[in-house]
């Protein structure tokens, strides 16, 4: 009996303990949601953000997320990024003080790449080139930086209201017998001809263009002229790049005196058209659609 009695007391003694450790448990697990939901709202608020170019910058707000600064523009950009101090030309930012702001991530784009990489290293400031070189590009980092930021719902929200209005101008193309269309991208001093794997070459293509070099590796392609005109264009668009005005200038001039020009069918049949730069960067931006919507009036007008 007296042995019975003993073995029962130690039974009762272990489920004591086995019921507080639960409880335990449970508490700890009580406790530990609001720490992870802390740490989680400090991370975001130690997020020191540069955005590196206004395409960037538009992103950033869309996503509602802020930075700590932004480049020089004469843009109108989002009211969280007023007062905030500038880094200079997105093209070449001023390094001293991108340092001096501590930032934990610089975003620019990997057109910048080459000409950047090198001074961000030697600073050890880190950067992230983002890939806007063709829509798909812009729309798949726009939802890396949903995931990497918690802002998964604004960059759903953003990338589908792209995607609807990019696939609706994509349906009314499809139906249509695309022209044949060189692009010509000047900056100044020079031009260079557009591929179908630039930008602009990617919005010619959803429009359902032709490029007329097609087939090409790289984005951009020195020009020939007399090569240019058996491709026999049906239009010539040009993108001013740099300073617009000049470089419209100086398309003009070279069309005026370079007698080849005037045996294009395209500038026979006055179908050159000078595109904005606004819509028609180098990299891709939020006005696609915008950008789309052109060009459909452009090919298909009567």
């Amino acid at each position: 009996m007296k042995k019975d009695w003993k073995i029962g007391l130690l039974l009762i003694i272990f489920l004591v303990l086995l019921l507080a450790a639960c409880s335990g448990d449970k508490q700890a697990g009580k406790e530990s949601a609001p720490a992870t939901e802390k740490e989680q709202t400090t991370a975001n608020s130690e997020q020191r953000i540069i955005a590196g170019t206004v395409v960037v910058a538009e992103i950033l707000d869309k996503l509602e997320l802020d930075a700590i600064a932004v480049p020089e523009t004469e843009k109108q950009l989002a009211k969280r990024f007023e007062g905030l101090p500038t880094i200079g030309n997105a093209m070449e930012p001023d390094m001293e003080i991108v340092k001096s702001l501590n930032p934990t991530e610089v975003l620019s784009v990997s057109t910048l790449e080459y000409d950047l990489q090198d001074k961000f290293k030697q600073l050890t400031i880190p950067v992230k080139f983002l890939n806007f070189q063709s829509v798909d590009g812009m729309l798949t980092e726009i939802t890396t930086l949903g995931e990497r930021y918690d802002r998964v719902a604004q960059a759903e929200e953003l990338v589908q209201g792209l995607q609807k209005n990019i696939e609706a101008v994509q349906a009314v193309a499809a139906s249509k017998e695309g022209p044949r269309v060189l692009i010509l991208l000047g900056i100044p001093g020079s031009y260079l001809v557009a591929t179908e794997n630039s930008y602009a070459g990617d919005l010619v293509k959803r429009a359902g263009g032709i490029n007329v070099m097609e087939g090409q590796d790289a984005e951009y392609l020195s020009s020939n002229t007399e090569y240019l005109h058996n491709s026999n264009p049906d239009i010539i668009l040009r993108l001013a790049h740099g300073l617009p005005d000049e470089v419209v200038k100086m398309f003009d001039e070279e069309f005026k005196t370079n007698d080849i020009w005037k045996h294009f069918d395209a500038v026979k049949n006055g179908k050159v058209y000078d595109l904005e730069e606004e819509l028609f960067g180098t990299t891709a931006s939020l006005q696609v659609p915008q950008a789309l919507g052109q060009l459909m009036e452009i090919f298909y007008r009567q």
